[in-house]
């Protein structure tokens, strides 16, 4: 799911003009830069005792979320992960060593979900993205041939560098699961730069926040309310939250081919619900919140409950809410009335930096 950027910008624009948080009378020193990597934009704002030295140790994780792009993209031909798609089918083949723990990760993920979390479904959502640009819906044939192509179980890692697809189509796609991983390592390598205090946002779906702001006790986020009236938050300190959503359906036709696509079907996912959820790592909150809106909130607050340090919420768009897990918690503010756009609070982000 992608929060409507101009309403968060909106939002960030906001909290500049009133959240400038002051540390003993002084301003910290602050730095914020954006880079557009991934499909999306990534925004990082950050504190420390040198612009010069936060300015570039944001230039370095900002380098770092592009390097991953180039490792990563379905949608550059010479990736390492386009080059895996051509050549793993039944020969094993060397991918680089985030590529096989972003893998590893999901493998893990779609164990824990019984295959509703499943990085090979490509060939079906390759089927489902093009009907979202206009082309006709698959036919039943090119899906049960797609289908054919899918399962994580035809996926075998050989440690330490090495991948095989037992399938002569299979595809993987790490939109899922990508860009929180990237976050992750743009927050490492801040961390050891000697940044303690800084906030990543990739678009609106994965945030994190390392530390918290001056003068502040954590990062409040506003999370994705499509009810608009009852504004879910969290504090983030050293942790992140991510959102998921399917999109909406045609306001001139009412269908919804949709981006998130049922593994098991291969149709897309029907549901009325955005899902919110907290984790230590934004790799986990990310392929989280991907995983708790395929399951729905009965069988995703039974996953959530036996995880440690995450918190998930589905809100529906009648206002209805599940609230599920333990650790940072995600508090309501039910108004009855409409809640402002998704964005972040008391978090500065001075403008005049926008490389």
């Amino acid at each position: 799911m992608h929060w409507n950027r101009f309403l968060l910008a909106a939002s960030l624009i906001s909290s500049v003009l009133l959240h400038v948080p002051e540390v003993s009378g002084q301003t910290a020193p602050m730095v914020y830069k954006k880079r557009y990597a991934m499909g999306t934009v990534f925004e990082v704002v950050a504190y420390g005792d040198s612009a010069e030295r936060t300015s570039s140790a944001i230039d370095q994780a900002l380098d770092e979320v592009v390097r991953l792009d180039n490792v990563m993209s379905n949608f550059k031909p010479d990736s390492d992960l386009s080059r895996m798609n051509r050549e793993a089918h039944f020969r094993a083949v060397r991918i680089p060593a985030d590529l096989y723990q972003v893998i590893e990760t999901s493998l893990a993920y779609s164990r824990l979900s019984d295959g509703e979390f499943d990085v090979s479904v490509g060939p079906v959502v390759d089927l489902w993205k093009a009907a979202l640009t206009g082309s006709a819906a698959p036919t039943a044939a090119q899906l049960a041939q797609a289908r054919s192509c899918v399962g994580y179980e035809k996926i075998k890692l050989i440690a330490p560098d090495q991948i095989e697809f037992h399938s002569d189509c299979m595809r993987v796609d790490l939109g899922s699961i990508g860009k929180g991983y990237a976050v992750d390592r743009a927050i490492a390598i801040l961390r050891s730069n000697g940044i303690e205090r800084a906030y990543i946002d990739a678009g609106g779906s994965t945030i994190y926040g390392l530390g918290t702001p001056p003068a502040r006790d954590g990062w409040l986020v506003h999370l994705r309310d499509p009810s608009h009236r009852l504004d879910p938050q969290v504090k983030l300190i050293s942790n992140s939250v991510s959102t998921s959503e399917q999109t909406a359906a045609s306001t001139l036709t009412g269908d919804a081919p949709g981006h998130i696509v049922v593994p098991g079907s291969g149709k897309p996912l029907r549901s009325r619900y955005a899902v919110s959820v907290t984790a230590i790592s934004a790799t986990d909150s990310d392929a989280l919140s991907t995983t708790l809106l395929l399951l729905g909130p009965g069988k995703g607050a039974a996953l959530v409950s036996r995880l440690k340090n995450v918190v998930a919420i589905w809100v529906s768009a009648d206002g209805q809410k599940t609230i599920a897990g333990s650790g940072t918690a995600i508090t309501v503010r039910e108004t009855g009335t409409q809640a402002d756009a998704a964005g972040v609070d008391d978090v500065a982000f001075p403008r005049e930096k926008n490389n």
